[in-house]
């Protein structure tokens, strides 16, 4: 089965940005000048997936706002012959048609990809999560679609870290694939893996292995059935990880397996203040009009003794 959708959840409160967050949505925050779930949205779309699914929450009516049409504006920014703002408005609703659904009782990741259900229906499915932005020249989503269609069942993406970060993401236990499978969609031996075992924030020596999943997957819709099963996991809530981790005992003919791919690019983390500003300062050094500039005066602020 092809895919065509993609969801996002975006209804978290956003409390480590507050007060920036009191009114306006985390995922809404800019980066240098994209709200952040903007980079997220254009990703899915470069990989094809054009029907794209937000999980929001109370307050976040203005992301809805920000992907729609603003004809008052449009007509403001034309009639002052202001070309380059007026593609950049229309820009979000021209990306991918956009849906939202509301997570009404925030009870963790694995709830609100749930929410989901009623859209996405019996089709295989991507979710990409807000905090991780992938850098545009890493075709991370499109690597996994295409694993997805040469093994079936679902696909995680992994990224070794620290062991002393495991703790932060769900920690994944790992056996090799078949020699010779991987290099069929453009990948090496050894950087797609079949994931036997998942475990939420693991301590250290509970690890499994030093892959952490992080925030793109590749989902069969049987997830949704063992969402509705699945517990309450760490920190009281309904782990995806969980239910990632179950699919993989199920057979394949029921949604079961799942593999991983091994991700070696640039993703830029906006989950917390100290990586939201490395983000920040990442891209607005590849800027195609602050680029430039910024980068000399950033050597120069860091080389400033006096500063």
């Amino acid at each position: 089965m092809g895919l065509s959708k993609a969801v996002i959840p975006a209804a978290g409160l956003g409390t480590r940005f507050l007060p920036a967050t009191k009114a306006i949505p985390k995922e809404l925050l800019p980066v240098v000048d994209v709200p952040a779930i903007q980079y997220v949205v254009a990703e899915a779309a470069a990989a094809g997936l054009h029907d794209v699914l937000i999980v929001t929450g109370h307050g976040k009516d203005a992301i809805a706002d920000h992907f729609d049409q603003t004809p008052e504006l449009e007509r403001l920014l034309a009639a002052k012959g202001d070309a380059a703002r007026l593609e950049a408005v229309r820009i979000p609703a021209q990306l991918a048609h956009i849906h939202t659904v509301r997570q009404g009782n925030p009870r963790g990741l694995g709830h609100a990809v749930g929410c989901a259900r009623d859209h996405v229906g019996n089709e295989p499915f991507a979710v990409l999560l807000g905090d991780d932005l992938i850098d545009e020249r890493d075709p991370l989503l499109r690597s996994m679609l295409a694993v997805r269609q040469l093994l079936g069942g679902s696909v995680v993406t992994l990224m070794p870290v620290p062991r002393e970060q495991i703790g932060l993401y769900g920690s994944a236990g790992v056996a090799p694939i078949a020699p010779g499978l991987a290099p069929q969609v453009g990948l090496a031996d050894g950087d797609v893996l079949r994931v036997e075992k998942l475990i939420e924030k693991p301590a250290p020596q509970q690890a499994l292995s030093d892959f952490a999943v992080i925030g793109r997957y590749v989902l069969h819709p049987a997830v949704f059935d063992v969402i509705e099963r699945t517990p309450p996991g760490v920190g009281g809530e309904i782990q995806l990880t969980d239910a990632i981790g179950a699919l993989t005992a199920l057979p394949a003919d029921r949604g079961g397996g799942v593999h991983g791919v091994v991700f070696k690019g640039r993703r830029y983390d906006t989950g917390d203040k100290l990586d939201y500003l490395k983000a920040v300062v990442r891209l607005a050094c590849r800027h195609p009009e602050l680029g430039a500039d910024f980068s000399d005066w950033l050597t120069g602020f860091v080389g400033d003794k006096a500063r």
